[in-house]
């Protein structure tokens, strides 16, 4: 069987490092890199790990890509600290460790959860992730937001569900929401100016987009409130890249060299 380091990147993650690292604590090794916590998160991995390494934030990209570099074994199984591995998902990883493949990279469904519900429609599920992959064949796209990885070979899909508990509450989600569309609208902010009609169209599209057209309206009232979110958050890119557009070069760099 071929050996499986398993990658996770960890900031001020006490309260939900422990299930992700237990639902991992078969791999061959784990691999921790933590951005400075100032609560229990490396004082929890010392339990199941002694492969931490405490660096500054220097964007997820990047982080993700030094945690990749610092893994030992030919595959590599990327987390983020809220999802946790579910046992049929386990299996479905040894079965491939055992044959060796055939492929070079899997994709994995990730459910997620989300105000009391897992969330099965929205565009969310099975919300496929490029998560499970050999090392040599790998690099980490560097964009600020949406961050994947990169696998150069035949690709394939398993079965079993990651779990994803992203929004601990609908103000934790709001939070994410004006974070990662700052990221957003600096990565996208070299495209088209932006035009008054595009604060209509586009989160309206947004919006029908999951809740009508990837049928958002059957996960009930949970439902609804992400795909208004997610309306919100396109919303706050449009606005963003705006503000951006019409500041000067320098300021532009100061805000890139700012939000990583």
């Amino acid at each position: 069987m071929s050996a499986l380091s398993v990658a996770i990147i960890t900031h001020n993650e006490a309260a939900r490092i422990r299930a992700c690292l237990e639902s991992v604590s078969w791999a061959d090794e784990i691999v921790v890199v933590d951005a400075e916590s100032n609560d229990e998160t490396v004082s929890i991995c010392r339990d199941f790990t002694d492969r931490i390494f405490v660096r500054p934030w220097p964007g997820f990209a990047k982080q993700k890509q030094f945690a990749l570099e610092q893994c030992r074994n030919e595959w590599v199984l990327s987390l983020d600290a809220d999802e946790r591995v579910r046992p049929e998902l386990a299996a479905e990883i040894q079965r491939v460790l055992s044959a060796a493949g055939p492929c070079d990279g899997y994709r994995l469904a990730r459910r997620s959860y989300f105000i009391g519900r897992w969330i099965r429609h929205c565009g969310w599920y099975p919300g496929y992730q490029l998560r499970l992959f050999k090392k040599d064949r790998t690099t980490v796209s560097l964009s600020r937001v949406h961050e994947g990885f990169l696998v150069e070979g035949r690709i394939g899909e398993l079965l079993g569900d990651l779990d994803h508990y992203s929004h601990r509450s609908l103000a934790d989600s709001l939070e994410k929401m004006n974070r990662y569309s700052t990221l957003e609208a600096l990565d996208r902010l070299e495209r088209g100016r932006v035009r008054p009609i595009d604060f209509i169209t586009h989160p309206l599209s947004a919006f029908f987009r999951k809740y009508i057209g990837r049928s958002g309206y059957r996960d009930g009232m949970p439902g609804l409130l992400l795909c208004w979110i997610s309306s919100l958050l396109t919303m706050a890119v449009y606005m963003k890249r705006w503000h951006w557009q019409r500041s000067t070069p320098a300021e532009q760099q100061a805000a890139r060299e700012r939000h990583w």
